[in-house]
């Protein structure tokens, strides 16, 4: 048994921030933030927007795509490291809001960045185990609510989005394999402290990196990573058609693709446009590359992300 996808979607909110935007509001450049990250401009949520606001959206074209009624889906899993609130989880209210009544396991998964790839791996999981049948899997984000605007390291980089997939069990392949990974001595490279403590936030809830550090790290397990889940399978980056990373950093995929040996032209790349989303970037990235038409029935596909934990993930997916 195989969990195949069967539909995507996306969304981004309606307002834009360029670069040139922020050089108005924090000491910066159009041509710094290009040059370090390949990012022009990012999506910023409305005041009312919430996080299960834009998962909702995009749950509905995926659900759309995959040609199925919303109560067909028995497993909801939500990847963000910007919830609601602090419980009931996201997934629930997104349950919820999509009028799903059946009963079904819905839960939120935290890996911050890696997000997506945990939780495309634990509905795999669900499904190939027989305790699910059709999974919404999304990854959902206002990143914007924990940005420091007077920090140019950070908020020149993040964006808000969602994007989602519906995983349904399958005898034909889909996902192939997965490998998840975390190193929790670096959790202090990158982060967001702030707690509450007595109806009091304690700590700095915004977003902090070690920009360098992050970097050489990330380049790193990504291609270990990939390497790991190719070489499981007997294949070679040059059986790879399209690579869809994390959408962090344009530099840190270049460098990725090198020590995997792809061209660029074989990855999906959406950074320039989008930010870095977290969670939410690979399904969006998807999301375009499938409605574009690059992403076709027969290829191989690899899904990869590295976030703060540090978490790290791949998976291999024969479309």
């Amino acid at each position: 048994m195989y969990s195949k996808i069967i539909g995507t979607g996306s969304y981004l909110p309606a307002k834009t921030l360029t670069n040139f935007d922020l050089e108005k509001i924090v000491d910066t450049s159009h041509d710094w933030i290009v040059s370090r990250s390949g990012i022009v401009e990012r999506h910023i949520a409305a005041d009312n927007e919430l996080t299960s606001d834009l998962a909702l959206q995009a749950s509905l074209k995926a659900i759309e795509a995959a040609g199925i009624g919303s109560d067909q889906i028995d497993l909801v899993v939500v990847a963000t490291t910007t919830p609601d609130q602090v419980f009931p989880s996201t997934a629930c209210i997104l349950q919820d809001k999509l009028g799903i009544r059946n009963d079904c396991a819905a839960f939120d998964m935290q890996a911050v960045c890696g997000g997506f790839v945990y939780a495309m791996n634990t509905a795999d999981l669900y499904i190939r185990s027989g305790q699910a049948k059709t999974a919404l899997v999304v990854g959902a984000e206002v990143m914007s609510r924990i940005m420091d605007w007077n920090d140019r390291t950070t908020c020149v980089l993040f964006g808000d989005g969602a994007g989602a997939v519906v995983l349904q069990a399958s005898e034909s392949p889909g996902i192939v394999a997965s490998k998840l990974h975390a190193d929790g001595s670096h959790h202090g490279m990158l982060k967001a402290e702030g707690n509450i403590r007595g109806g009091v936030v304690q700590g700095d809830p915004f977003i902090k990196m070690e920009g360098q550090a992050v970097f050489k790290f990330a380049v790193k397990v990504l291609s270990s990573v990939v390497d790991e889940v190719l070489e499981e399978n007997h294949l070679q980056g040059s059986d790879v058609d399209w690579l869809v990373p994390h959408q962090a950093n344009i530099r840190i995929m270049e460098a990725t693709a090198k020590k995997l040996g792809l061209s660029m032209d074989n990855v999906i790349v959406t950074v320039a446009t989008h930010g870095n989303t977290s969670a939410a970037s690979i399904p969006l990235a998807l999301d375009t590359a499938v409605r574009d038409g690059r992403i076709k029935t027969g290829q191989n596909i690899i899904l990869e992300a590295v976030g703060g934990g540090f978490t790290w993930g791949a998976v291999l997916i024969k479309w």
